[in-house]
């Protein structure tokens, strides 16, 4: 899966919040400062072109929907941040996470135990 700028990827999460949207309702859910509407309708068929995006005529309105969930691009994201900065190892990026203090030993617990809960 192709990464997305951090402009496409804000375009896309506000796809993914309102599922599907026209150019006007992508503009109006972008906080400020908003960039401009043509700004806004490159990077849609840049997304489109990128197959992140589809899109539905109507008369000359554009919908635009998402065809990439974000769980699946958010995943693919990680794994790639996992494989280029921890040498594709999982427990080395917890771990990193533990020591940084972005994951506490008590929240890894409790993340451990669901999971045995969940069967995974």
């Amino acid at each position: 899966m192709k990464p997305l700028t951090k402009a496409e990827e804000q375009i896309m999460q506000v796809i993914w919040n309102l599922d599907k949207a026209f150019l006007r309702e992508i503009l109006d859910e972008i906080p400020e400062p908003k960039p401009h509407q043509n700004t806004v309708a490159t990077i849609l068929k840049i997304l489109v072109e990128k197959d992140f995006v589809g899109i539905r005529v109507f008369g000359r309105m554009h919908q635009y929907y998402p065809l990439v969930s974000k769980e699946d691009y958010s995943g693919s994201t990680l794994k790639n941040m996992v494989k280029s900065y921890f040498e594709g190892s999982f427990p080395n990026a917890v771990s990193f996470m533990v020591r940084e203090k972005n994951l506490s030993v008590e929240e890894l617990e409790l993340l451990l135990n669901q999971l045995k809960k969940s069967g995974k």
